[in-house]
């Protein structure tokens, strides 16, 4: 009877997960591009993690009442949600930095043959930039327009990307500016192959500190799954943490492992590099 009433309580708390985030997850047509950044993307957090929160919360009272543990209500839908975060691959900001940067500058360097200046290219090259640059590049032209010199401008672009990589480039761009261009496309040719030699070594770098992840990942699933086999075919191996005493230890115990996959996260997450360039307003 214990039983059947805890997976009720799940259920019913997973259907009012559920009808939660349908009401605040809005149809595409409805999408309106008024919407603030920050309600989006609580709207859009809540749309992915709803499912993985209803499924933690039927498995952990599942758990719970089969084995007694009723630690596990809290445990397993933390692990359902916070798992895939510590054991998936971080975004690695300069790898997507230095492939933008490579696209910009090979178009600049491409339109400055042409007769065009520093100035001139950027505002052409905003029309196609990568993404990452879109916004940031807009603001630059802006900056132009409304009379900031070049200088100052590449500087306040510098600031919004907050990249040394991208300081490289900015840096260059600036000079070459004052100068009225003279040599601008060597320079940025030569740019383009030191970005791409960077970008060489920062893939070698990522796929190296992939290694310890996903020896990690196995482990964690091999875990789970003796603990699935252990809860089917031997439920008395749980019977010592469904005491008190127990659910404290095995509390600590999770904890520790918890705390060793962010240690690890931390280890394999790519050190910042100190920028060389600052706006001067």
């Amino acid at each position: 009877m214990t039983a059947l009433v805890t997976l009720l309580g799940a259920a019913t708390v997973a259907g009012i997960v559920l009808v939660i985030a349908g009401f605040r997850t809005p149809p595409a047509t409805s999408r309106t591009p008024s919407r603030s950044g920050t309600t989006a993307r609580l709207r859009d957090l809540t749309t992915k993690y709803a499912w993985r929160l209803a499924l933690g919360l039927v498995g952990g009272m599942g758990f719970a009442a089969l084995t007694g543990v009723t630690v596990m209500v809290l445990v397993v839908p933390i692990a359902v949600i916070g798992l895939p975060m510590l054991l998936g691959a971080p975004p690695n900001r300069d790898v997507e930095m230095l492939q933008a940067l490579d696209r910009w500058v090979r178009s600049l360097a491409a339109m400055l043959p042409t007769g065009r200046s520093i100035t001139d290219a950027i505002r052409l090259s905003q029309r196609q930039a990568p993404e990452r640059l879109a916004g940031p590049l807009r603001l630059l032209v802006a900056r132009l327009d409304d009379r900031w010199t070049s200088g100052e401008a590449l500087r306040a672009m510098a600031d919004e990307l907050d990249s040394a990589d991208a300081d490289a480039v900015l840096a260059a761009l600036a000079l070459a500016a004052e100068r009225g261009g003279t040599g601008a496309a060597a320079t940025l040719h030569a740019l383009a192959d030191t970005i791409q030699d960077r970008l060489r070594a920062q893939r070698e770098i990522e796929t190296e500190r992939a290694k310890p992840r996903i020896v990690v990942r196995q482990v964690t699933i091999i875990s789970v799954a003796v603990l699935a086999l252990a809860l089917v075919f031997g439920r008395a191996f749980f019977e010592p943490y469904a005491t008190p005493t127990g659910q404290v230890i095995l509390a600590c115990l999770l904890a520790a492992y918890v705390l060793s996959l962010i240690v690890l996260r931390r280890m394999t997450m790519p050190r910042r590099r100190e920028r060389i360039l600052r706006s001067l307003r």
